[in-house]
């Protein structure tokens, strides 16, 4: 599905926007909690496709 340097961009792009979105007190935001909450799907997402697919080349 991503590559592995995508796969570490959104990576890093949800930590600073844990990050910046605390410091700027907006994490409680129903906005902010569904941009965040989608973008963690979509990692997880990648890490299970990414981890059946090895299982099924072995």
């Amino acid at each position: 599905m991503l590559s592995d340097k995508q796969s570490l961009i959104l990576c890093g792009i949800m930590g600073i926007g844990i990050f910046v979105s605390g410091v700027l007190e907006i994490l409680d935001n129903f906005i902010t909690k569904t941009i965040l909450t989608l973008l963690f799907l979509v990692i997880l997402t990648n890490l299970i496709i990414t981890i059946s697919r090895k299982k099924e080349k072995e």
